[in-house]
């Protein structure tokens, strides 16, 4: 497996300066934007159906576009309280609360996400790496198939794993750019690169180590933390 987490966040990356903090939180900023705007604008449209007086023939479509648009919204807006947030006070969290989370998320993707996590609990870092990771295994499938994440104790060490199989997965190198530590490559949008550098950011301030491998129809995440 390829070790791609090398720069700390205070050192140059591979590619040039590591960029500010000010710069980050815009570019998360921006992401999140984008994630929540297509069922925001859905909810909306419904809404006009609804107003429309020569639409009353879709009141039911419309409803029930407001309907699954809000569930999306709201599993979107409570994975990413933890996912990028702090998420109030909590240090540690309960493997089964993050599962929920992180299949609201594979509701709305192609893939399939099995949750096969031993530790019987997690702390924030290795909860945020859990969530994020498993993301970013779902964006490797953009034709479908199966992530797989595990994650045990071992030792004083959290792992954590995640195999994402299926048709044309991918490792984006944007992704690959990030998880590492590096800048932006040239010529390629920021959404998931800063996803994947934030990861690289708070693994690497918890003394830990993130992994990144790609194989013909298989990308495989990991990262190990010390336990909290």
């Amino acid at each position: 497996m390829t070790d791609v987490s090398l720069p700390t966040a205070s050192e140059p990356g591979a590619s040039g300066a590591s960029p500010g903090a000010a710069q980050i939180a815009a570019y998360l900023a921006a992401r999140m934007c984008h994630d929540f705007i297509s069922p925001v604008s859905a909810i909306v449209s419904g809404l006009d159906l609804l107003e429309d007086p020569d639409a009353q023939d879709m009141r039911e479509d419309a409803m029930g576009l407001i309907a699954a648009s809000g569930r999306k919204l709201a599993e979107m807006l409570a994975f990413t309280r933890v996912a990028f947030g702090a998420s109030a006070s909590a240090e540690t969290f309960d493997p089964r609360d993050l599962e929920a989370l992180a299949q609201g998320i594979f509701r709305h993707q192609r893939a399939d996400l099995e949750w096969a996590v031993e530790a019987p609990s997690l702390d924030k870092a290795a909860a945020r790496t859990a969530l994020n990771l498993a993301q970013l295994a779902g964006a490797a499938l953009p034709l479908g198939g199966k992530a797989r994440l595990q994650a045990v104790h071992d030792g004083g060490a959290t792992v954590i794993a995640v195999e994402a199989v299926g048709p044309k997965a991918r490792l984006r190198p944007d992704i690959a750019a990030g998880l590492a530590g590096e800048k932006l490559p040239d010529g390629l949008m920021h959404g998931h690169w800063v996803q994947a550098y934030y990861v690289h950011l708070f693994v690497t301030e918890a003394s830990g180590r993130v992994f990144a491998e790609a194989d013909e129809e298989k990308v495989t995440f990991a990262a190990t933390l010390p336990a909290g």
